[in-house]
């Protein structure tokens, strides 16, 4: 079952939760060294990578009983929230190094292993989760969340620079937090009223 409502949620929450992140930040860096094309088919391949585990993840939540559910995910978000919210601005960790061959498997493998291990765990692959598990809609959460991290990473090796200066981190931030203690007070208290 598709739901275009479920899918343009995901994307809105998991775009400004992914915009502060490192991993945008380190997009950029990649992008503006080497060919953009090949940096965006790295990133992007490692982002679908994680957006299917942690759909998977999330739909064997759904075996749960709904009150369980509604109550693990709303602390979940709010404790993403409470992350986004305590968090320093992020600066893109040291000097990526340069592969000799700018060739695409050399790019796009250094783009891919990169997002590939500094995504594990990271809040945006939580919140799929929690978003698979909360609406049940694995397709609907997976599209939106792809899409939105394909967007973000799209706009970090394309045109980071010029975002970052034209709308302040912080308050991305802030919208990010705000939208999931939104949620996460909704699924305490669908948890608390099942």
């Amino acid at each position: 079952m598709f739901s275009i409502s479920v899918t343009a949620l995901v994307f809105g929450v998991v775009f400004l939760a992914e915009l502060p992140d490192k991993t945008a930040l380190a997009g950029l860096v990649l992008g503006t060294r080497y060919r953009a094309s090949y940096v965006f088919a790295g990133v992007a391949a490692a982002f679908a990578v994680h957006v299917a585990l942690a759909v998977a993840a999330g739909s064997v939540l759904t075996l749960l009983p709904d009150r369980v559910v509604h109550a693990v995910t709303g602390a979940l978000f709010l404790g993403g929230a409470a992350m986004l919210f305590l968090q320093k601005g992020e600066e893109a960790e040291g000097e990526i190094r340069k592969p000799r061959d700018q060739g695409f498997w050399r790019v796009a493998g250094a783009g891919f292993g990169l997002i590939l291990v500094a995504e594990f765990g990271d809040l945006t692959q939580i919140m799929t989760a929690n978003l698979a598990a909360r609406y049940g809609q694995p397709v609907s959460v997976a599209i939106g969340a792809v899409l939105a991290l394909w967007a973000v990473a799209g706009l970090g090796i394309v045109g980071g620079r010029a975002l970052m200066k034209r709308v302040p981190l912080r308050l991305i931030t802030r919208v990010a937090a705000l939208v999931m203690a939104a949620l996460g007070v909704w699924s305490l208290y669908e948890a608390a009223v099942a």
